[in-house]
């Protein structure tokens, strides 16, 4: 009884199962790393705020309440949570076609969607679905945050060069309408942009363990308030950000009309899906690193109270960030303390330098985002990808390009969907192939030779890869082909230490083999069951048909068995004597 109650408070309180890591030298080095997640959030939450269509103080919300929360609630010891980009460009690509970004129903829309999110997201881990993400291929991440970065970037080029580019357009639209606006670039605004873009790659790569965004955040707005300064706005048209609010993230409330749940029910789900997929999968990395084993199912249920309070605290869509969980677990962290910290010192950051957003031009934040966007294509991953499979290249290719001229949750619906056809594909071909005991070996260890003889009686098969509904056409093809080729071959051997389980289906398929065969004077047999094709088989009725003296747990029995069946007159006869027991048979020479 005390052991549920303990299982039962564990589930409810996740966080009592790390407090024992929790030590004065653990809360030091806490604390640093929370602190400098804090610093680098700052700016990426402005710039990602900006990427999702929202006032940039939502983007520092979303860092502070859903990364507490997550972090106590989730089970992972270094995840972070907070917006992230491939999230806030989903959110835009979402909203966008149904209010102005930035607007009061455009940011109501954003609550609802978060609070949709944070729903879907507990659903799943309540229901023990935690599992669901190893089912999406890595190249649709892969893909999907490379088109990303090009739409981040497309989306930037306004406040770039300082040119008028009309919103919600495809990237064709975008592209076609900047070409027409080269000849009216602003000099004044494009610097900014440059210098702020050139400063951060220079300190990223001279000096990288300096926050490159920040030192080019404040570079742009150095230069953009000199310019301002020195030939006035009206001259140079460097707009700024505007000073943002030095508040705690105010109380807010989602729009829980039905008609708008149903308008965002098709991009919650997308997004979830992406969400959860980034999280755990960011969650796994580093916990393979730190010795960590990471509950899937948990991490579902931290994620969705994360965006529910988020909803109800002024955050958009958060999820795992990957640049601030690996930030966190370099810079020392022991426990989720180190993201409960980052989330609390950004509340104290903001209310400092919020006023100072005042200063920062649009075109820095513009340079900041191209860093961003070029830091989101993987090249490295793309070209193994390339080389490794043609499969992953074609889910790879078609998210790319779903995100490039397709909306944003489509391309992740068609990226997911094609890497689950393409598994179920694989799946559904089980792999067989024929085994002979090769005399040349020590053991007679069986071979896959094509050129070592077979008993004229029997056929050995091994079959790689479960029975169920989606694999029996396939492996029903190979018997009859069997059947066909070698019709003296009445008896059946399978080889199942590669065979996890068999539903009805397959079961079914077995089955009626085994009536086949008797019928022709031979049988089938299993060797090398496994417990869970064994349950399988036993539970739906198929081991008392196929005969439980013909299953064996060894080769070495199967074969003294079956060879006791075997037709001892065409033995005589059969020059092969492939078996140790075929010595037992004196052969009879014919013409």
């Amino acid at each position: 009884m005390q052991i549920g109650r303990s299982e039962w408070l564990f589930r409810v309180f996740p966080f009592l199962l790390w407090k024992e890591r929790v030590t004065a030298r653990s809360l030091r080095t806490d604390f640093m790393a929370g602190l400098t997640g804090a610093i680098v959030v700052l700016p990426q939450g402005v710039a990602f705020a900006t990427i999702a269509g929202m006032p940039p103080e939502y983007g520092l919300y979303a860092g502070m309440v859903p990364a507490i929360v997550a972090a106590l609630w989730g089970s992972s010891w270094h995840l972070v949570s907070g917006p992230t980009t491939a999230a806030s460009i989903v959110v835009l690509s979402s909203l966008s076609v149904y209010a102005e970004p930035g607007t009061v129903d455009y940011v109501s829309l954003a609550l609802t969607l978060t609070f949709m999110v944070g729903v879907i997201e507990i659903a799943l881990g309540l229901a023990r679905m935690g599992a669901l993400v190893n089912f999406i291929s890595h190249s649709v991440v892969v893909g999907f945050t490379a088109g990303a970065a090009i739409l981040i970037a497309s989306k930037q080029l306004k406040n770039f060069f300082g040119v008028p580019i009309p919103r919600g357009g495809h990237l064709h639209d975008t592209l076609m309408s900047f070409w027409e606006q080269i000849p009216n670039i602003n000099g004044y605004v494009t610097v900014v942009a440059l210098v702020t873009l050139l400063s951060g790659i220079a300190v990223k790569r001279w000096a990288p363990k300096l926050p490159y965004l920040i030192i080019a955040m404040l570079a742009g707005s150095v230069l953009g308030v000199y310019l301002n300064n020195r030939y006035g706005i009206e001259v140079t048209g460097i707009k700024t950000v505007g000073a943002l609010p030095d508040t705690l993230p105010p109380l807010s409330s989602p729009d829980f009309s039905l008609d708008t749940i149903k308008n965002l029910a098709a991009s919650a789900l997308a997004v979830t899906l992406f969400a959860l997929t980034e999280a755990v999968s960011i969650g796994r990395s580093l916990g393979m690193r730190s010795g960590q084993l990471i509950d899937g199912n948990q991490e579902f249920i931290g994620q969705g109270l994360s965006n529910i309070a988020g909803s109800f605290f002024s955050g958009y869509v958060a999820t795992g960030s990957f640049n601030r969980s690996g930030l966190n677990y370099q810079a020392g962290a022991r426990t989720p303390l180190a993201a409960v910290f980052a989330g609390s010192l950004l509340m104290l950051i903001v209310v400092l330098v919020a006023p100072l957003a005042a200063y920062l031009p649009n075109a820095a934040m513009a340079g900041i985002l191209f860093l961003v966007a070029w830091g989101l294509i993987d090249f490295k991953e793309i070209r193994h990808i390339l080389r490794a499979s043609r499969r992953e290249t074609g889910i790879m290719a078609v998210t790319f390009f779903g995100a490039l001229f397709l909306e944003l949750e489509t391309a992740i619906f068609a990226g997911v969907m094609l890497s689950l056809v393409l598994y179920l594909m694989r799946v559904s071909r089980p792999r067989i192939i024929s085994r002979v005991p090769d005399p040349r070996m020590p053991n007679r260890e069986f071979n896959t030779d094509p050129s070592l003889p077979q008993c004229p009686q029997l056929h050995i098969l091994r079959i790689d890869g479960s029975l169920f509904f989606g694999s029996i056409s396939h492996v029903q093809e190979a018997f009859a082909r069997l059947e066909k080729e070698h019709p003296e071959q009445k008896h059946l051997a399978l080889v199942c230490q590669g065979i996890n389980f068999a539903d009805v289906a397959g079961g079914d398929v077995l089955v009626k083999e085994a009536y086949k065969r008797r019928a022709r004077g031979g049988d089938l047999y299993l060797i090398h069951v496994k417990k869970g094709l064994w349950e399988s088989l036993e539970k739906c009725g198929c081991l008392d048909e196929i005969g439980p003296r013909n299953v064996f747990q060894s080769k070495t029995a199967a074969i003294t068995a079956i060879f006791q069946k075997l037709d001892k007159s065409v033995c005589a006869r059969c020059d092969k004597r492939i078996f140790r027991e075929c010595a037992s048979v004196p052969r009879i020479e014919t013409d």
